[in-house]
């Protein structure tokens, strides 16, 4: 290769290529690589100012650049590998005649790939495989926590949310620097990052001697969630759905009757005459402003649903399509999504769409003294998710939709910042950097059964080794029938999970469905069904005696919460956090999967099987105080006791 050197940077040529490493923030170094005449500008989810500082130099066999504590050395043959020290990070997996190693060089096999996909390529990078373990990614519906040896779609879907950047157990952290759809493969052979689509390679790397201070380092450079409001902190409630404002206000009133707090009471879906309307149907609504106010005096506010789906018989079709603000199709009917109407959907992409849904949010609904906005279907949902037949303004969905729910959060944080209103969206879907805009990110359309409630748990703390720290649940699962047999210990389990979780919402779609609809018809706020009755009574007097006892618990967190959500916004860490996350030098710590910390101070042991009376604790090394008896422990592993009404969790003292 032919080297050059700048402030901050090394340059590295070879044939058609170019390879361009600097200095990206502390200890972190960026790496592109392109076979066009030259690199796209673009910084996707580095969108933060980076300090420089790194320092390249020509060596023996080819060049490196040192960022603090993290080296890169580019062999003269094109590979690269990163180390801390002297200890190897990371390296490129290259397998030609003159990469001579014991591996066999006649595969003709380079690190980096570039196939043509139109007048782009489809990208590969590829690296040795090293032992470690793996951590991040965003959050996937499935058991695995640690992923080595996972194969990942990178790809928004209904309770699948990419965040292309993980942690690992060998000290460093890495960020595939791509909004376009791939995969992901940390095989026991070699990981693998591929684009379908894309102009040039980009990724990330920071090393660091914690957990902590990875991920202080990578937030710095991709954002970090603004300061979460106290006032939010208790309990959520919802249901599918909340059919009129008569409904709402009984559930509120009841709440206050019985002397139980309600930070936030819920409007679902088909409140409106048609999807893209944005509006109260009010024939269901007739007050919306009388309605606030009365829940803003019995200290409630009020979320709303929002979809990004446009009916063609909506108000806002025709001006919307004038103006061509919405996602456009490559090949037929420009329909996207079907559910209950032939809708379209905004392109949250472009600038003027954001701008026009907002305005229309303002009038009809922050105007009515609406306090948040729940950004449902916010992947965007599909009909079918053939990712090459949508496009965006900012070009093909295989090339940069992963990014779409980053762009729909920002344009409500932007216009929320601008009415002086909370920073707060509770969305579907995310992707690097939606903390920066207020992304309360909940793991979509889940089963009411205990498998699904397990998976949550890797979902959500992954989710923050990703970088987003605030996260929640379907307390209960959403797809769920009340009268199953495990229904109402499932309910109290997970509601125990959800009071030790960063934000604690009773959400689902109860079954049985026989409740008759309010209206016939296609549109309008009483023709789509709802389910069964969701609050905190609706379970019987045992049930009821619990969730009340364990919502108490959660009030009276309410200002060390507050505390870690800050620390949320000051240095990117979790919420919940694995265990490994507060003792990285422990290496069972590294192995625990059914266990988290809530912040620094409390260890949480959910009970997360059928039946389960008591479980296994592991507590590192220290001073553990029960949080139920107050009985104390030094580190190891004990049995622990775990009736129903009793979840796990110990008090670090020491």
């Amino acid at each position: 290769m032919f080297f050059e050197t700048e402030e901050n940077a090394l340059i590295a040529r070879r044939g058609n290529e170019t390879v361009r490493v600097e200095g990206w923030g502390e200890n972190s170094l960026r790496v592109r690589a392109t076979v066009n005449a030259g690199f796209t500008g673009e910084d996707h989810a580095l969108g933060e100012a980076h300090a420089g500082g790194a320092v390249p130099s020509l060596c023996e066999d080819g060049a490196q650049i040192v960022s603090g504590r993290l080296r890169c050395f580019v062999h003269t043959n094109g590979w690269m590998a990163f180390y801390a020290g002297d200890r190897l990070l990371l390296k490129e997996y290259y397998r030609d005649f003159s990469f001579a190693n014991e591996h066999s060089p006649s595969m003709k096999l380079a690190a980096r790939e570039y196939k043509p996909h139109g007048s782009d390529y489809a990208l590969t990078a590829r690296f040795e495989a090293q032992e470690e373990k793996i951590f991040g990614m965003g959050q996937y519906q499935q058991p695995e926590f640690d992923l080595k040896g996972c194969i990942l779609e990178l790809a928004q879907r209904n309770s699948q949310i990419s965040v292309p950047f993980f942690l690992s157990s060998r000290g460093y952290g890495f960020l595939w620097n791509s909004e376009g759809v791939g995969e992901a493969a940390f095989g026991t052979n070699f990981t693998r990052f591929f684009a379908a689509c894309g102009d040039e390679i980009d990724y990330f790397i920071t090393a660091g001697e914690t957990p902590k201070q990875i991920l202080a380092q990578y937030t710095a450079a991709v954002g970090r969630a603004p300061r979460f409001p106290a006032e939010l902190l208790g309990l959520w409630q919802s249901k599918l759905r909340y059919r009129t404002q008569e409904e709402v206000l009984s559930v509120a009133r009841e709440y206050a009757r019985r002397g139980l707090p309600l930070d936030v009471i819920v409007i679902d879906f088909f409140h409106w005459m048609r999807q893209g309307d944005w509006s109260f149907d009010p024939a269901y609504w007739p007050d919306p402003s009388a309605m606030t106010e009365e829940l803003h005096r019995l200290g409630t506010k009020c979320m709303v649903s929002v979809w990004p789906t446009v009916d063609r018989k909506s108000v806002n079709f025709s001006p919307m399509l004038a103006r061509g603000l919405f996602v456009r199709t490559e090949r037929g009917s420009m329909q996207c999504f079907d559910f209950q109407g032939d809708t379209v959907i905004y392109d949250a992409t472009h600038p003027a769409a954001r701008e026009y849904l907002f305005s229309e949010l303002k009038r009809n609904y922050l105007d009515c003294g609406v306090d948040l906005f729940w950004l449902d279907e916010a992947e965007p949902e599909y009909s079918a998710y053939d990712f090459d037949h949508f496009r965006y303004l900012r070009g093909p969905v295989v090339k940069v939709g992963n990014s779409y729910p980053k762009f729909h959060a920002k344009g409500i944080f932007e216009g929320m910042e601008r009415e002086g209103k909370l920073p707060v969206s509770l969305i579907r879907s995310a992707w690097v950097g939606s903390q920066k805009y207020g992304a309360l990110v909940w793991s979509g359309d889940i089963f009411s059964n205990f498998a699904s409630l397990r998976d949550q748990l890797a979902a959500g703390l992954n989710l923050g080794i990703a970088g987003i720290p605030w996260w929640t649940t379907d307390t209960g699962g959403f797809f769920g029938d009340v009268d199953a047999p495990f229904f109402k210990e499932l309910l109290v389990r997970w509601f125990e999970f959800s009071v030790f979780s960063p934000v604690l919402r009773l959400h689902g779609d109860r079954g049985p469905h026989d409740i008759p609809n309010l209206s016939e018809g296609d549109c309008g706020g009483g023709f789509s069904p709802t389910g069964r009755d969701n609050e905190l009574w609706s379970y019987g007097e045992e049930v009821y005696e619990i969730l009340k006892k364990y919502l108490a618990i959660r009030l009276s967190l309410r200002d060390y919460l507050l505390s870690v959500f800050d620390e949320a916004s000051e240095n990117g860490s979790p919420v919940i956090r694995p265990l490994f996350y507060e003792f990285p030098a422990d290496a069972r710590a590294w192995e625990v999967s059914d266990e988290y910390m809530l912040g620094g101070k409390y260890l949480v042991a959910p009970v997360l099987y059928e039946g389960m009376r008591e479980r296994t604790v592991y507590l590192p090394t220290g001073r553990w105080r029960s949080f139920h008896d107050g009985t104390e422990y030094g580190g190891g592993e004990i049995r622990a006791a775990a009736p129903l009404d009793i979840i796990p969790v110990f008090e670090r003292i020491r």
